[in-house]
């Protein structure tokens, strides 16, 4: 079973390198960022099961980069720390759409809790069935997951199950990377050589049928997965 990942971002070097190797102690993977666009850039370009934000962060603050975050993922838990007990801040976190607020100084035990409790009750969450999204705009295109069809202008192409899939899961990670491991579990049922050959060959598919747009284009990310980008 993978560690579940964490983003910290915290500007303090030391109370970041303490966070970082507690967590990680605990059994998380916790990438350590010490800015808000550090942050942010981190999160465009990694798969993260929850953000742990510092409020009062360098280039851009705590909840300048929840709100960014928000707007790239709806679902993602996003607890913010501060040294302000301000009724202020704790509402502006929430109405960003944070999880929940930490007032500094806390305890290791109470801030492990807190997150053990928001994972298991995103988990929870996302284990219902997911309601596939209308349609998605990929540039000119139009991908319709539910009918599988994949189309531009008066041309239509009819994917196959496992095509209009993994077209689903880089839609929905859109200019993010979709880990590899992540789509060979989900549409191929296991993580082996044979099945990542295989996802690689409909990868080259999917490029192919996208060609028409210039602007759209699925990158491999070197040991990491894939990246639908529509720019």
């Amino acid at each position: 079973m993978s560690k579940p990942r964490l983003l910290l971002v915290e500007d303090d070097p030391n109370l970041g390198d303490i966070l970082q190797e507690y967590l990680s102690l605990k059994g998380y993977d916790a990438t350590l960022c010490k800015d808000g666009q550090a942050g942010f850039d981190a999160f465009e370009n990694q798969q993260f099961d929850m953000c742990v934000l510092d409020v009062m962060l360098p280039i851009m603050d705590g909840f300048t980069l929840g709100k960014k975050i928000r707007e790239k993922d709806g679902q993602v838990p996003i607890m913010f720390l501060t040294a302000r007990s301000f009724k202020e801040d704790k509402v502006e976190g929430f109405k960003l759409g944070g999880d929940d607020y930490m007032t500094k100084p806390f305890s290791m035990e109470e801030l492990q809790l807190r997150i053990d409790a928001i994972l298991r009750r995103a988990q929870q969450k996302s284990g219902a069935e997911a309601i596939p999204a209308d349609n998605y705009d990929i540039g000119n295109y139009t991908f319709d997951p539910v009918k599988q069809l994949l189309s531009m202008a008066d041309n239509e192409r009819k994917l196959t199950t496992k095509e209009s899939q993994l077209l689903d899961m880089l839609c929905q990670h859109k200019n993010r990377i979709l880990p590899r491991e992540k789509a060979l579990k989900k549409i191929w049922g296991e993580d082996t050589y044979f099945t990542g050959r295989s996802m690689d060959v409909f990868i080259t598919k999917l490029r192919k049928y996208l060609k028409e747009d210039e602007q759209v284009n699925i990158m491999n990310v070197h040991g990491q997965g894939y990246k639908l980008l529509d720019v």
